[in-house]
């Protein structure tokens, strides 16, 4: 190795160059010293800081923690815990959302309807429903059965949900009286007085609580001429003997308590009443055509399966003029009774109502051998096309 005239060694260009490259490799991940001017201004800032604690002190008398001043530039930047608290934060986030997803499934897995409902357009029919107005009264008969709503089943909440019967008045309030007017010889005086025992008769019939629970229609009976005799004496061998020709649902609805409850308090009613001249002067007759929808429960079963019994009823009474006819003055004839049960056993006759439930576990009888019939059309007579043997009901 040559050496120079002080008798150091001589270092060549070549090795002078990798020693350079070694020493930048070295020092590139080191921190860089501040320059001369940034160590300045730091000075300069911190003098500050300690001139303004200090003139605080003087005026206040107490010590106040000197804020620091430094400028933006080296050694700056989030310190660890801001990083550290904006990482939790978003955990954090992504943690409830996750809370919320799974929720969200367990509660579709358990109740998927809430999804299907939507997709269907349920939910919205079934917003539209409980939002439609009460229809008003009818005056004449339908020519049509009511429009087909969204099927659905009832609850406990809403018994009528899925029924026509769910915009229908409650109880008596859907037994509406009509303007009184003289007809067949009767005065108008006399015409208001009829129609007024006929709504009492339909109500203690079909709305009373007493005698739904299958007690004597006393209230019932009350307006009707007694001097017939045999209607009273048959409906009292029917309640204490029920049959087929002696059954006591021909003149009110009645149910077993130790079978069935009913879901709440309200029944639905809708139909008309109107006056007729008799056959003779004198005589002038108070017919009614009402539908009658009941919701029960199992008493039982399950809690929560609600079922629909219509029952529905045309009547005829005779109220005849004293002066020229015998009678008893103000009283009622019934003439005409006519019923039709819909969602009820049809070869059961122990003078109750009894209703199929969604629940009930299904039966291996005899396939039904009548038509299927819409128990909510009113636009036909009661009986009219009426087929031998037990049909379905298409709707209850």
């Amino acid at each position: 190795m040559d050496r120079q005239g002080d008798g150091r060694p001589e270092i060549s260009d070549e090795e002078w160059a990798r020693f350079s490259e070694q020493v930048a490799r070295e020092s590139a991940g080191a921190p860089k010293e501040p320059s001369a001017r940034a160590r300045m201004v730091t000075a300069r800032l911190r003098a500050e800081d300690e001139e303004r604690a200090r003139a605080g002190r003087r005026r206040l008398g107490r010590t106040r923690k000197p804020q620091r001043n430094e400028p933006p530039g080296w050694r700056t930047g989030p310190a660890w815990q801001e990083r550290e608290g904006r990482g939790r934060g978003k955990r954090r986030l992504k943690a409830a959302a996750a809370i919320v997803a799974i929720a969200g499934l367990a509660l579709v897995a358990v109740r998927p309807e809430l999804v299907i409902d939507r997709l269907t357009g349920k939910a919205q029919a079934r917003q539209e429903a409980r939002g439609a107005a009460p229809l008003p009264a009818e005056s004449v008969r339908p020519t049509a059965a009511p429009e087909a709503v969204y099927p659905d089943r009832p609850t406990l909440k809403e018994p009528f949900r899925g029924s026509p019967a769910a915009q229908w008045a409650d109880g008596a309030a859907g037994i509406e009286v009509p303007a009184a007017t003289a007809v067949g010889g009767l005065s108008e005086g006399q015409v208001a007085e009829a129609l007024a025992k006929a709504k009492q008769f339909l109500v203690a019939a079909n709305l009373d609580p007493v005698v739904l629970r299958g007690e004597w229609p006393k209230a019932a009976l009350e307006v009707l001429d007694p001097r017939d005799e045999e209607l009273p004496r048959r409906l009292k061998e029917s309640y204490e003997r029920p049959a087929r020709d002696r059954d006591p649902l021909v003149l009110s609805t009645r149910y077993d308590p130790a079978e069935l409850k009913p879901v709440g308090d309200v029944v639905k009613v809708r139909g008309r009443m109107w006056v007729e001249p008799g056959e003779k002067a004198g005589v002038a007759v108070v017919k009614a055509d009402y539908t009658f929808v009941h919701p029960f429960v199992k008493v039982n079963g399950n809690p929560e399966d609600v079922a629909r019994t219509i029952v529905r009823r045309e009547l005829g009474f005779s109220v005849v003029d004293p002066g020229k006819w015998r009678g008893t003055p103000g009283a009622l004839l019934l003439t005409t009774l006519r019923h039709d049960l819909g969602n009820s056993a049809c070869d059961r006759f122990d003078g109750y109502v009894h209703p199929s439930f969604f629940s009930d576990p299904d039966q291996s009888g005899p396939a039904p051998t009548g038509p299927t019939v819409d128990p909510y059309d009113r636009s036909r007579a009661i009986g009219a096309d009426r087929q031998e043997g037990c049909g379905t009901v298409s709707r209850s």
